[in-house]
């Protein structure tokens, strides 16, 4: 058994451990989130990628999993935003994360609810951004980190937001072991959040055809950033697709972007005229340029190909640039008691030095 590691982060999230399970579209599904709560760390649901309709029986699905608190992820500008936020605060959902996008008064109301606001970030002014605007634990994601990622790696951007601002703050971004918690917690972080170790999890929903890719992967700079996806920095797995995509001129992945949207559009019963109304949205949402917002479609499809149909060579494999320092598939509690094993031997290690000094 894992010995006894509490933080401050803890007493918030109500786990037994530092550990948080980010909220990887269309990976943390109910059963990772569940796995994770059940081994004692913090699951966050996707809920920026469930469906409109189905967001009442995910939380069902995760509630019948485990009785430990967990959270949901959201955007304001996804057209099921406000079904979200309601059917969080109704199931007093522990938690929240998310971008940019909620006002004052949308984060007043999660907290008034009894929420934790816990957006992420990757830029320092975001981070102060975020605390004035209410959030009560900020996670870092520094540029390890996979998705999209800023350009500021987690050792100098971990220290700038722990020294600018007065809440828990959580490092994000090329976590893997117990060696990095121990050093995020030696840092003054509250504990760590990860996002590729559970997706390389033997409780992870992504096809093994897709994980055998990510296993394989064990050199650092073939998990690399490109704006070919988006027009946004995205860190992803080297594979065909990424080099198709910036071998493409702008109007033909504009084009390409049209088709996905078009097909996303009759999937969710949006038409010309909602469509249109959500791309203002996204465009008003952030820093999005117009032809980032019309490209925005393709994201989605191209990662749900990769890991949900668990195409490794047509799809997009989302990775943070610790999956080249992982060579097993492990359970989440497996994986869990490993971590806080490791960093319990690392700070003891670490406080027998100061007191040999």
């Amino acid at each position: 058994m894992p010995g006894s590691l509490q933080t401050i982060l803890c007493d918030r999230l109500g786990s037994r451990y530092p550990i948080v399970q980010t909220a990887m579209g269309w990976v943390a599904d109910a059963n990772l989130t569940a796995a994770t709560c059940n081994a004692g760390g913090f699951g966050f649901f996707a809920g920026a990628t469930t469906e409109s309709g189905d967001v009442e029986n995910q939380l069902q699905a995760i509630k019948s999993k485990t009785d430990r608190p967990f959270g949901v992820n959201f955007h304001m500008f996804q057209p099921n935003a406000e079904e979200v936020i309601a059917a969080v605060i109704r199931h007093k959902v522990r938690a929240v994360s998310y971008g940019r996008g909620p006002d004052a008064k949308t984060i007043r109301r999660l907290k008034d609810a009894g929420v934790v606001c816990m957006p992420t970030v990757g830029a320092l002014k975001h981070a102060v951004k975020a605390v004035e605007l209410g959030a009560d634990i900020i996670t870092v994601q520094g540029g390890e980190g996979g998705g999209h990622t800023g350009a500021v790696p987690t050792t100098i951007l971990l220290p700038q937001v722990l020294d600018a601002v007065k809440v828990p703050v959580v490092a994000a971004g090329g976590f893997f072991d117990g060696r990095g918690l121990a050093a995020a917690l030696s840092y003054g972080a509250a504990g760590i959040a990860m996002g590729t170790r559970f997706l390389m999890t033997r409780d992870s929903p992504v096809p093994l055809s897709a994980l055998e890719r990510y296993l394989k992967t064990n050199d650092p700079t073939d998990i690399r950033v490109t704006t070919a996806v988006d027009g946004l920095p995205q860190r992803f797995i080297e594979n065909a697709e990424i080099r198709r995509l910036e071998n493409m001129g702008l109007p033909a992945r504009l084009a390409m972007s049209m088709k996905y949207a078009r097909q996303w559009g009759r999937e969710s019963g949006l038409g010309p005229i909602a469509m249109v109304k959500l791309g203002l949205k996204v465009m008003s949402s952030g820093d999005n340029s117009f032809a980032q917002t019309v490209m925005a479609p393709n994201l989605p499809t191209l990662v749900q190909r990769g890991v949900v149909a668990g195409d490794a060579d047509a799809g997009l494999l989302p990775s943070g640039q610790a999956a080249a320092m992982i060579s097993k598939l492990e359970s989440c509690e497996d994986l869990i008691s490993r971590i806080v094993q490791e960093a319990t031997v690392r700070l003891r290690s670490a406080s027998a030095l100061v007191a040999a000094a």
